[in-house]
């Protein structure tokens, strides 16, 4: 059977309502007309005939966030330390490279409706149906459906989100990059914001992300095409851009099936 490689990144474009405002990339396309005039900055002699067709050459410029499109939070986005407070957490990259290739696994729970706060029971039930056992250094895939909304405000408030509980029961197997196709590995955070108006419990709060002060690991978001992907038999690459004493990186984030 040929190798197949499945793309789980998305796209980052100019002006998609898919963060809030603060963070929506922007975008500034340079073409080859353009590029021509930018060309006389290095060959100040050139003119439209030296060109191929009088065009130069085409790029861009962007504006946006570590955390723009398919990335990798490092344990530095949540706290300044990890593993209890006897380290500094690490930066994107300091993050071991061997966290980044690994075996995948995919937890279906896009059967549960929005704002649903996945338990460390449901994580034990979810692998139970596809009869399998975590190892150290799998990485850990959660297909909520809220991809389905990427590109739409909507995208924000969609998926069920991992618990304090969840996140750090699959720590302790040994796992230590997850990933979900959700805006946040967390419940969506306007949910949030709402019910500890409600309830004044500082422990829901960003729980998910907090759970790394306790024991350091890596996440995805933003991810796609999870659907595509069988429970296990695939194994992840997500490598993520090297940017000096960063929260996150961005990554091209694929499975590979053999």
């Amino acid at each position: 059977m040929p190798r197949r490689i499945i793309d789980l990144s998305v796209s980052i474009e100019n002006d998609l309502p898919s963060d809030p405002p603060m963070m929506i990339p922007k975008i500034q396309y340079i073409d080859h007309a353009l590029g021509r005039e930018s060309m006389r900055l290095f060959f100040p002699e050139i003119t439209e005939k030296d060109l191929p067709q009088g065009l130069g050459w085409a790029m861009e410029m962007l504006e946006l966030s570590t955390h723009s499109g398919t990335h990798l939070d490092a344990p530095w986005h949540y706290h300044p330390t990890m593993d209890g407070g006897d380290r500094r957490a690490l930066t994107i990259d300091e993050v071991p490279l061997e966290w980044c290739f690994g075996s995948g696994v995919k937890l279906d729970f896009s059967h549960k409706p929005d704002g649903c706060l996945v338990t460390a029971a449901d994580m034990k039930e979810a692998l139970d149906k596809i009869n399998y056992k975590l190892k150290p250094l799998d990485v850990v895939l959660v297909y909520t459906g809220a991809s389905k909304a990427w590109g739409t405000p909507e995208y924000l408030v969609k998926g069920c989100g991992m618990g304090r509980e969840a996140t750090l029961w699959l720590l302790e197997q040994g796992v230590r990059v997850t990933g979900t196709d959700a805006w946040s590995w967390d419940r969506p955070l306007a949910l949030i914001a709402d019910e500890f108006k409600q309830t004044r419990d500082p422990s829901i709060i960003w729980e998910g992300h907090f759970a790394g002060i306790e024991k350091g690991y890596c996440h995805m978001e933003k991810l796609a095409n999870l659907d595509q992907l069988p429970p296990t038999g695939f194994t992840v690459c997500c490598f993520p851009v090297k940017i000096k004493a960063a929260s996150a990186g961005w990554v091209r984030a694929v499975a590979i099936l053999d």
